[in-house]
């Protein structure tokens, strides 16, 4: 399976930097052999469908509501991202977890809105400083799948120690291969065969330095990029160093 690169732009972005950073995208990346998707903020979702429009670069989300509509001011459903142009939708982001009080609960009930909106779910999870060096991690993002994962989840998993998100930190290369490699035995254990398929990308402070080392890791199958998206030359490093 094709890798994916995915820039998560998190809250940054006017319309006025738009074009700089996506405009070069469809033409750069004809003929990569990664996938691409960048997610901008929602208010750059349509402007951005346009700017992407007949290329292969898709466009995501970075939240969406539980329900389809409804009396919830200020927030936007699966479907609302899916008319302005978002294919892909980021879920469960630590960012998320921390600063909203989203539980596993809450995570897969957007994943079965995002799902019955057609949108492409990416489910996040990851253990705090604290979570690793009480050598709890690996318990802690089974418990994230289990909770978070309807049954039957075709999307993609992203795997974001959450020390590692925006620090310059990341962790070894071997702890990286064990994380992505016990996320595929519970991903088996949860969903069968079907488990074997889904893409479980990296991310924490991936940037072109880093990248080819982790995108060659087993069970990884491509990367999360959070402040090395928001710099054209650094993303467009980080996919051509895409298996």
């Amino acid at each position: 399976m094709r890798q994916l690169i995915a820039g998560n732009w998190k809250m940054n972005g006017l319309l006025a930097q738009l074009a700089e950073l996506a405009q070069p995208l469809p033409a750069a990346s004809a003929n990569l052999a990664a996938d691409v998707l960048i997610c901008p903020p929602a208010t750059l979702l349509t402007a951005a469908a346009a700017i992407l429009a007949g290329s292969r670069v898709a466009l995501g989300a970075q939240d969406c509501h539980e329900a389809q509509s409804g009396a919830h001011t200020g927030d936007l459903s699966a479907s609302m991202l899916r008319d302005a142009g978002a294919r892909f939708v980021i879920l469960g982001h630590s960012e998320r977890r921390a600063d909203h009080g989203e539980t596993d609960a809450i995570v897969r009930a957007k994943v079965e809105a995002a799902t019955i909106a057609s949108l492409v779910p990416i489910v996040c999870v990851g253990e705090t400083e604290a979570q690793r060096l009480a050598a709890i991690q690996n318990d802690v993002v089974t418990s994230q799948l289990r909770g978070g994962l309807p049954d039957g989840y075709s999307g993609v998993i992203a795997y974001e120690p959450v020390w590692a998100i925006g620090t310059g930190r990341v962790p070894q290369d071997a702890d990286i291969a064990a994380m992505h490699a016990h996320i595929r035995v519970v991903l088996i254990e949860r969903l069968g065969s079907s488990g074997r398929d889904l893409r479980i990308l990296y991310g924490g402070s991936v940037k072109p330095s880093n990248a080819r080392a982790v995108l060659a890791l087993p069970e990884v199958g491509g990367a999360m990029v959070g402040g090395a998206s928001l710099n054209a030359a650094d993303f467009m490093a980080i996919i051509h160093a895409a298996a």
